[in-house]
């Protein structure tokens, strides 16, 4: 299963110059709504305790960012969820545009699992914790099964988190092995995991393009995963290898990319 490339999907949809100035465009927005609105949204929420109204900005941010961007999101499967159960919602990884459907667009409260890095971003990074994205630190482990601890523990409260187990974003057309950290928390917290097929956002923000095109990501929720029968780490990885298959059957690819899988070895880190 990880022996070939995935055939590389294309991304241009027009003159490269166009495409550079939407991208240029998409980051403008996002960065007006973080330095625009975000501090006074910030400051009234941590005043008046009042997290809810800064979860309620930052969904709101979401979507705009994504129609702004001349980004549409169609949602299938949602007959699959139960309306008060908690889950944990894998998804592959192809853009930068993936995080803000899984956050505003399965239809109930949810956090992230983020990179470190966010945490330098200014605005973002310390808004981050009240809309419980969690900033995981893969280079130092002992940190980053405190992380998923803590997101454990806000599953157990219930609240849904979304991850991109991939650990970084695939080049059109490719999927990296799925990291074992999301469904650690699933199974640690009892919760099904809901796999969730991204199609479209790679041609619309691919990987080393530098370019950003209007159009509709397709977000497939596929029927959720039941955990409970995990007892091992064979169960672990057996279980994080059914839903990256669903997901990939999903979205037409074959193969893992063998570039990568030759880099960093079998699919068990964190």
């Amino acid at each position: 299963m990880t022996d070939q490339i995935a055939p590389q999907s294309s991304t241009r949809r027009g003159p490269h110059i166009i495409g550079v100035l939407l991208f240029a465009w998409s980051w403008f927005v996002a960065g007006a709504l973080l330095l625009i609105f975000a501090p006074p949204v910030l400051l009234i929420g941590i005043l008046f305790k009042r997290q809810d109204w800064i979860y309620w900005w930052a969904n709101w941010g979401a979507r705009n960012w994504l129609r702004l961007t001349g980004v549409k999101v169609k949602v299938t499967g949602l007959e699959h969820l139960e309306p008060k159960q908690a889950y944990v919602f894998v998804a592959n990884h192809f853009s930068y545009l993936d995080a803000a459907p899984l956050f505003a667009f399965t239809g109930r409260r949810m956090g992230m699992v983020a990179k470190k890095e966010l945490l330098k971003a200014p605005i973002l990074g310390v808004g981050m914790g009240f809309v419980n994205v969690i900033a995981i630190d893969r280079s130092n482990r002992e940190r980053a099964v405190e992380s998923l601890k803590i997101a454990t523990r806000r599953l157990r409260s219930g609240i849904s988190f979304g991850v991109c187990p991939e650990g970084t974003r695939a080049r059109p057309g490719e999927m990296l092995p799925f990291k074992k950290g999301a469904f650690h928390m699933a199974v640690q917290a009892g919760v099904p995991v809901v796999p969730v097929a991204l199609k479209n956002s790679d041609v619309l923000m691919g990987k080393g393009t530098g370019e950003a095109w209007p159009g509709t990501i397709d977000m497939v929720m596929l029927p959720p995963v039941d955990t409970s029968w995990v007892k091992s780490d064979d169960d672990l990885a057996a279980l994080a290898r059914q839903v990256q298959n669903s997901i990939m059957r999903e979205l037409g690819i074959e193969k893992l990319s063998a570039r990568h899988v030759k880099a960093t070895g079998p699919q068990n880190r964190t």
